[in-house]
Order: C-alpha cells, then structure tokens, then sequence
C-alpha cells in the first residue's frame, strides 16, 4: 500500500526548510493571486501515470491546509487524449480542470497550443531558489518546460533492454544485435506507442544517438538512420499496444521475450509481480540517457484562488519530505527532482522495494554514460506524428 500518513506537524517542518534556507513558506500568496475565501474543490487529471507518487503528499497538503482545499478530485486520462480535451474546455469557455500531471509527450503537445499558463517569470517568487534546488539534470527537464510547467519528478530513463534470461541466452547490446534477434525471433519483442509511453518514447529519442544520426534533436531532417532502423524493426514486430502496462504484461505472461523499458518500468513491474524478478536489464553500449521528468500544468482559463492553491500545492511538492516519498516502489526511479533527498528520508516500505527490487548495476551506468534532454516540444510532437504515420499506423491497438 502506498504511503498516505500525513507528515509531522507543519510548523516544526516549515522552520526546518526554512532554517535550511530551501523554500519559502507554503501559506505565502501567489503573486497577485488571492486564496480563496473559503475551502475549493480542485479537480486533478493524471495523464502521466504519477499518482503513485505524489497522491499521499497531496492528501497530506489537504489535511494541513482544510481552509484551501476541501477536497481533491483525481481522474486518469491518457497523454494523447489531454490537448483536445483542454482545447474544447477553453473553446467553451469552461474550468473543468484546475491541474494536470504530465510527461514530456503531453506537455510538448499543450506547449504547441498555447494551453498552459505560463508560471515563471510570474510566479517566480512562490519556488524561490528553484534552480539550485533542483538536480543538475531535472533543472534541465525544467527547462523543456519553457516556462509553463513545473518538473515535480525526475528519472534518467534509458533505453535500457529488458529480457528473459530463461529465454534469451545472449541479450543484445547494439541496436543491430537487436534487430538481428527480432528477425531471428518474430513477435517476440514489443514496445508501446512512443505518444503513450515513456519506454517507448525513449527509445526513440535514444536511437539517433545510438546510430549516430546526423542531429539526435531533429527528428524531421536528422534521423534519417532512425526512421530506416524503426520501418525494418517493425518487420519483426507483430504490433504495438497503446500503453507500458499492455507491454509489461505481456512481457510477464510469457507471450513475448523482450522489451525496450526504463529504470522505473524495470524496477515497479517487477515489484508489483507483474514481471518476474529475475528478468534482466542491460543498457546499450555507448548509450546515452534521454532523461525524463513528469510536471504540474495549469490549464489556461482556471479561476485566480484555483490557481493560487494550485501554485501553492506546487512548491510543497518540491520540499524534501514530499519528494522522499516519491520513491514509491521504484515507478520513476528514482523520483526526486531536487537535491539532498537520499533513499533513508523515503519511507520505509520504499525502501524495502528499492533493496530487494532496485539493481545496484544503475548507479554505474548512470555514472559512465552520457544525459540528454528529450526533444523540445515541437520537436517531439513532429516524431511522434511521423512514428505513429510512417511505422505503427497499421499495427498499433
């Protein structure tokens, strides 16, 4: 069961990270935003899968805060479904929804839209000292976010192939090690939609960068090595399902013998019994992370208190005893996005998971590969069109 147990009294925590000089005082107003005169509902839409991470933190801030929130309503969404539906909400001139979760697909999707309101400069003042605070690379998903979403996780994702050793003897290490076992192997190796999965979205930001194409950022005039790779993998591929779960269960049952997976899709399945535990990673050789991150956006068109407590959820999400807590049972490990939040603050079940579950290989391969940034926004939105037009349109379900 996840973590739910609301943390220690606030004053003691707040004069804590005050002391320590992290982050101002969760009850401040947002800049020329007043709270609101009595207790809102805020409605939550995960379209990122990441309320496993942050549901118990925000319960917590409902019950120290029953003067702001009098509730929160959580609902799931699919990442591909989000623009259209926020788009048709401010077309009617509705707020339906106050707050949405997202990766980098649907964010990359909301900033080609103009969806989101834009949060920094504007709000600077609520997430004070918030590029020192954040991890070296999670500042650089931050980035992506140009200004309108807050990074509340982080994860240097992969790609990374997952296998059963039962059934593969000698796991690849190249992408062409990889394609030869496809051909020799048909239907036995899946991977999602990249528009709907972070493991498969990255890999194929990671193969640029592994086939030494001519710009690993430009997928419309620099993969072309990419998009010759993925059409002839798609020989051996009997289809692509909708989303990482799909994947993992499959993996699990038996029907398929290979995935292209991440840190935190190796660590959570497993966990969860979904996939058997001694099912094994390996990166490729040479390698580079494409990191990941899930962020808070506020859909254009909120009400100024809803936006308010909104904000102010945000900056309590960031502080150290919320992000511990983030470690779950390893679904985006590692989780937190900013410093100075080692596995001992997590809770204790966290960190049994992590022991018995987490692979003491990461921390090397972590060490000795290089990290980069996904795609920026259109960017990715362009490779994801051209997969879903040029490669999965005809066997995607």
């Amino acid at each position: 069961m996840r973590q739910t147990s609301v943390p220690p009294g606030r004053r003691g925590l707040l004069a804590a990270l005050l002391g320590l000089g992290l982050f101002g005082s969760t009850c401040a107003l947002a800049q020329d935003l007043p709270m609101p005169k009595a207790p809102v509902v805020i409605n939550i839409i995960d379209a990122a899968g990441n309320l496993a991470l942050t549901q118990g933190a925000m319960e917590a801030y409902q019950a120290q805060n029953p003067k702001l929130v009098s509730r929160f309503t959580f609902t799931k969404a699919p990442a591909p479904e989000i623009p259209a539906k926020v788009k048709a909400m401010q077309g009617a001139g509705r707020s339906d929804i106050d707050m949405i979760i997202v990766g980098t697909d649907a964010l990359a999707a909301g900033l080609e839209m103009d969806l989101w309101v834009k949060l920094f400069p504007d709000f600077s003042a609520k997430f004070p000292n918030l590029k020192d605070n954040y991890l070296p690379n999670a500042y650089k998903m931050q980035q992506l976010a140009r200004d309108h979403a807050l990074a509340i996780v982080f994860m240097p994702a992969g790609p990374l192939v997952e296998y059963n050793p039962d059934k593969v003897k000698t796991p690849p290490g190249t992408p062409q090690e990889l394609l030869a076992w496809c051909k020799a192997n048909p239907n036995k190796l899946i991977y999602a939609r990249p528009a709907n999965s972070g493991p498969g979205r990255t890999f194929l930001m990671g193969l640029p960068y592994l086939l030494g194409d001519k710009d690993p950022m430009d997928p419309v005039k620099g993969w072309d090595k990419t998009w010759a790779y993925l059409k002839e993998l798609d020989t051996c591929i009997e289809y692509y399902p909708t989303g990482t779960g799909a994947v993992m269960k499959e993996l699990g049952e038996g029907s398929r013998d290979m995935t292209l997976t991440v840190t935190g899709w190796d660590i959570n399945p497993r966990a969860i019994g979904i996939v058997p535990k001694n099912y094994k990673v390996l990166p490729f050789k040479g390698m580079t992370w494409v990191n990941d991150a899930h962020y808070i956006v506020i859909p254009k068109g909120v009400p100024p208190e809803k936006q308010a407590v909104v904000l102010d959820l945000m900056a309590f999400l960031l502080k150290p005893q919320q992000q511990a807590m983030t470690y779950d049972k390893g679904y985006f490990y590692p989780g937190p996005a900013v410093k100075n939040v080692p596995l001992s603050l997590a809770p204790k079940e966290s960190q049994d998971v992590i022991q018995e579950f987490g692979r003491p290989e990461y921390e090397g391969w972590l060490a000795q590969f290089p990290h980069a940034a996904p795609l920026e926004a259109k960017a990715m939105v362009d490779a994801f069109r051209r997969w879903d037009q040029e490669v999965g349109t005809r066997k995607t379900k």
